[in-house]
């Protein structure tokens, strides 16, 4: 049988349709191109990275967004989800070819509540957690939970914002002074009223994630375990593979794959998983949140592994068969905050591959990440040291 009787589908899909425009839309244009798709775009902030790869369409121009497209996809987890929702309801009606991933994950992946509480009906462990939707049930989950805590919004907050750390009862006040507001509506932290989620400490030894593709027939690939550190709640870098956690990848993928199929998903996921200690100084993982959509943690797949997570993702929205995910060296991705690098003391550094996306400097916003693949894996330490020493913004990494 040829491919093209195989993948009827893929004939009537000339061009993609993806919700934002920022790098993560950029870098999927990038895969989509070499593959014979182009990409449209719907994003209101002028001058944004996918501009450079095709037609960008702001939200009051949404009729013209959806008449451009065959197929559809998002960048951003918060996404409208009515946008999404009619945008489905088009591709069952048989007026678009589809949209994936499909509002179900979505739902999902904009409510920390619902997130934790599906992870724990599929018997995917999670750390304790508590609704909070008043101060009295912010005392509650403290006595429940113990102290220290980290009270989140259930909704909106990223990159660190929207948490606070209680680690005495004085903090209470403050906290729910800072985040209450969300409960409500009221402030600028979440899109809609919702509860608090609070979560209680567990015995922290780092943090992984691992990341999936799903595709239109259910066939799943997933990539390596990787091992990330942040800054200030942003994510700094991801080594991939993470050293010594061949014993957990079994069990992350079985978390990933159940989520999957349970979300009748279709694309690239991202999984995020504490690394625990139980009684017994045994591994154990936890998972923290999903994100329905290709990952900064997957970057290095873009050199590191023989299909990227965004080659990937495009594959299964058009109705391709999946690339092979294996790592093909290791690799240590490195995000540049804020201010831009000499990007020739950058490529001086051998195994250097630099990603810009094209965006104006500004504290602490991503502006480019950097893959680091050394021919001798011996040389990824000394390469990141070298490459610390020239980034404006070390992150951390120089301590």
């Amino acid at each position: 049988m040829t491919t093209a009787n195989a993948y009827p589908a893929t004939q009537s899909i000339r061009t993609i349709g993806i919700l934002g425009g920022g790098q993560l839309g950029m870098m999927l244009a990038e895969a989509a191109l070499p593959l014979g798709y182009r990409c449209v775009f719907l994003e209101d902030a002028p001058n944004c990275p996918a501009s450079l790869y095709g037609q960008v369409f702001t939200s009051e121009q949404l009729e013209d967004f959806i008449a451009a497209a065959d197929v559809f996809t998002l960048e951003f987890e918060n996404t409208p989800a009515d946008t999404v929702a009619r945008l489905k309801k088009m591709s069952d009606d048989g007026q678009k070819q589809g949209m994936f991933p499909p509002p179900q994950a979505l739902q999902v992946a904009q409510d920390r509540l619902k997130e934790k509480s599906l992870f724990n009906e599929l018997d995917i462990q999670t750390v304790p957690f508590k609704s909070v939707s008043s101060k009295k049930e912010l005392q509650d989950a403290s006595q429940a939970l113990g102290l220290p805590l980290v009270l989140k919004t259930s909704r909106g907050g990223y990159d660190g914002k929207g948490q606070f750390v209680v680690k005495t009862e004085a903090d209470i006040n403050e906290a729910w002074k800072a985040l209450g507001d969300a409960v409500s509506g009221k402030g600028n932290l979440t899109p809609t009223p919702a509860p608090l989620i609070a979560e209680g400490f567990i015995n922290f030894s780092r943090e992984v994630s691992i990341i999936a593709t799903r595709a239109q027939d259910g066939n799943m690939r997933c990539y390596d375990l990787v091992e990330n550190h942040h800054h200030t709640g942003i994510l700094a870098t991801s080594e991939a593979p993470a050293v010594g956690t061949s014993h957990l990848l079994p069990e992350a993928k079985n978390a990933i794959e159940k989520l999957m199929t349970h979300l009748d998903y279709v694309g690239t996921m991202a999984l995020e998983l504490f690394v625990s200690k139980d009684e017994d100084d045994n591994d154990v993982i936890l998972a923290n949140e999903i994100a329905p959509r290709v990952h900064n943690s997957g970057h290095w797949s873009i050199e590191g592994a023989v299909t990227s997570q965004f080659e990937n993702h495009i594959r299964a929205v058009v109705g391709l068969p999946l690339g092979d995910t294996d790592n093909v060296h290791p690799s240590i991705m490195v995000n540049v905050l804020g201010q831009y690098p000499n990007i020739a003391d950058v490529l001086a550094i051998d195994g250097a591959h630099y990603h810009t996306y094209h965006k104006e400097e500004r504290a602490d916003r991503k502006i480019a990440h950097i893959t680091l693949m050394p021919n001798d894996v011996s040389d990824l330490d000394p390469a990141l040291e070298q490459l610390v020493k020239v980034l404006p913004n070390k992150m951390g990494l120089d301590s």
